[in-house]
C-alpha cells in the first residue's frame, strides 16, 4: 500500500507501508515516514474539537503542504480565539486530518476551505511538535538580538544611514517611561541630601539651643536678685524646650529620607532590571521573528526558481522549530510587558501620591518647629533685665546676702584692682 501523499512538484517513488517506521511515545504511536527529517525532535499524535466563534473561526493560520512540502502545520495561534483559549494547538504542530478525514497530500488552501465548510465543532488531528527551544537558540538569533540592541540605541536618522532597519516594536514607550522613571530618582536623589543638609543644619543648632540653656539656667540658679534669676532660668528653659522641638522635627523628616530612598534604591533598580528582561524578551522575540522572515523569503526564492529545498521537502521541521520559539517568546514578550505596564503604572502612582505626602510632611514639620520656637521665644521676653553688677555672679555669696560684711569686702576687692565694665567683670 502506497502512501497518501503523492502531490508532490518533484518527482518520489511510493513507499511500501511495511517500510514505514512506528514509534511509541507516551503510549501514543507516530508512524514516521522515510522522506522525513526530524532533526532530533520526537512528535506524537491526538486529536482536539475545537468550537468556531461568531466569524466560523478557530483562531490558526497554516503553512506548508503540497505542492512544495509533504506537511502541513500550524504558522500561528492567534489571541482570543478557540484555538489559543483551548491551548492545545502550538505553532509548528501537523495537521494531518479535519473530522477524521486525511489531510495528507493536500495545499493549505484546501484544508482551510476544508475547515471552513464545516459549523459549529471541527476535530483536528494533530501530530504535536516536542522540542527544546535551546535547539532553536542559535548563533543566528544571538547576533539578531545584538542587532536589534544596537538599533534599540540609535534614532531613526542615524539608523537609516548605517542601513539597519528599525524593526516593529523597537523605541517603544515603556523604555521612554522607564527615561522618565530615572528622572524622577534624580529628583528624589537632590530631595534627598537636602533633607540631609536641613536635617544635620538643625541638629547642630539644637545643640547650641541646649549650651544657651545650660548656661543661662546655670546663671538663673545662682542669681541672687530673684527678677533677675526667674528672668534667666525663663530664658535658659525656652532655649531647652527649642532643643526639644528640633529633636520632635528631626523625628518627623527623618523617616521622609528612609521612604525615598526605598524608591530610590529599591523600587527603581528593581524596576530597571524588570525593563532589562523585558527588553531581553522583546530582542528574541524580534530575532525570531526576522528568522521566519529570512526562512519564507528563502523558501519563495527557491520555489520561484523552481529549486528543490531540502528542509522543506522533508518536513520543515527546522522552520517549524523556529515557529515554536517564536510562540514561546512571543509568550513570554507579552507577559514582560504586562509586567513592566503594571509596575510603571504603580511606580507613577505612588510618585505622584507619595511625594505629596512627603513633601507636606517635610514643610508641616519645618512649619511646626519655627512656630513652636517663635512661640516660646515670644513667651521668654525678659529683657531689659536689671542686674546688680556689684554681686558678680562669679562672686555671690548665698549664704550671707545684703550684710554689710559683705559690702565692706567687695568694696576692699575694687580698691585693690577690680573693675566692672558694663555687665562684664576684667581685671587690671
Amino acid at each position: 500500500m502506497s502512501t497518501t501523499f503523492k502531490e508532490y512538484q518533484y518527482e518520489y517513488e511510493p513507499v511500501a507501508e511495511e517500510d514505514w517506521e512506528e514509534y511509541w511515545l507516551d503510549d501514543n504511536k507516530f508512524t514516521q515516514l522515510p522522506w522525513e527529517d526530524l532533526r532530533g525532535m520526537t512528535v506524537t499524535s491526538g486529536s482536539v474539537t475545537l468550537t468556531k466563534d461568531e466569524k466560523n473561526l478557530i483562531g490558526i493560520s497554516i503553512g506548508g503542504g503540497a505542492p512544495l512540502c509533504p506537511c502541513l502545520y500550524v504558522v500561528q495561534i492567534f489571541d482570543n480565539t478557540p484555538a489559543a483559549k483551548e491551548a492545545t494547538l502550538q505553532s509548528g504542530d501537523e495537521l494531518v486530518g479535519v473530522n477524521g478525514q486525511s489531510m495528507k497530500g493536500r495545499s493549505k488552501v484546501e484544508v482551510a476551505r476544508t475547515i471552513q465548510s464545516i459549523k459549529g465543532e471541527v476535530t483536528i488531528n494533530y501530530n504535536k511538535l516536542h522540542a527544546d527551544p535551546k535547539q532553536g537558540k542559535s548563533l543566528d538569533i544571538v547576533l539578531k538580538k545584538a542587532k536589534h540592541r544596537v538599533v534599540e540605541s540609535l534614532n531613526s536618522n542615524t539608523a537609516d544611514a548605517l542601513g539597519l532597519s528599525r524593526a516593529i516594536l523597537c523605541n517603544d514607550g515603556l523604555v521612554k517611561k522607564l527615561q522618565e522613571l530615572e528622572r524622577t530618582a534624580e529628583t528624589y536623589k537632590g530631595l534627598i541630601e537636602h533633607a540631609k543638609k536641613l536635617l544635620k543644619a538643625t541638629f547642630d543648632l539644637s545643640h547650641s539651643h541646649k549650651a544657651f540653656g545650660e548656661v543661662f539656667s546655670s546663671i538663673g540658679v545662682r542669681e541672687p536678685q530673684p527678677a533677675a534669676s526667674e528672668a534667666f532660668s525663663k530664658f535658659g528653659e525656652a532655649h531647652r524646650d527649642m532643643e526639644k522641638f528640633s529633636f520632635k522635627m528631626l523625628k518627623t523628616v527623618k523617616p521622609m529620607i528612609s521612604d525615598l530612598n526605598t524608591f530610590l534604591n529599591k523600587a527603581v533598580p528593581d524596576t530597571r532590571l524588570t525593563v532589562k528582561k523585558y527588553l531581553d524578551a522583546k530582542f528574541e522575540y524580534l530575532s525570531y521573528c526576522l528568522k521566519v522572515k529570512e526562512m519564507d523569503d528563502e523558501e519563495y526564492s527557491y520555489a520561484a526558481l523552481q529549486e528543490p529545498l531540502y528542509r522543506v521537502e522533508t518536513g520543515n521541521y527546522e522552520y517549524r522549530l523556529v515557529l515554536r520559539c517564536r510562540q514561546e517568546a512571543r509568550i513570554k514578550f507579552a507577559k514582560m510587558r504586562s509586567d513592566v505596564l503594571v509596575k510603571l503604572e504603580l511606580l507613577d502612582q505612588k510618585h505622584v501620591q507619595d511625594i505629596v505626602f512627603q513633601l507636606q510632611r517635610f514643610v508641616s514639620g519645618m512649619a511646626k518647629y519655627h512656630s513652636d520656637c517663635h512661640a516660646v521665644m515670644k513667651d521668654a521676653i525678659v529683657f531689659p533685665i536689671e542686674v546688680d553688677l556689684s554681686r558678680g555672679t562669679f562672686t555671690y555669696d548665698t549664704s550671707q546676702q545684703f550684710n554689710d560684711e559683705e559690702e565692706d569686702e567687695e568694696e576692699s576687692h575694687i580698691d585693690t584692682g577690680m573693675e566692672f565694665s558694663g555687665d562684664l567683670i576684667s581685671t587690671d
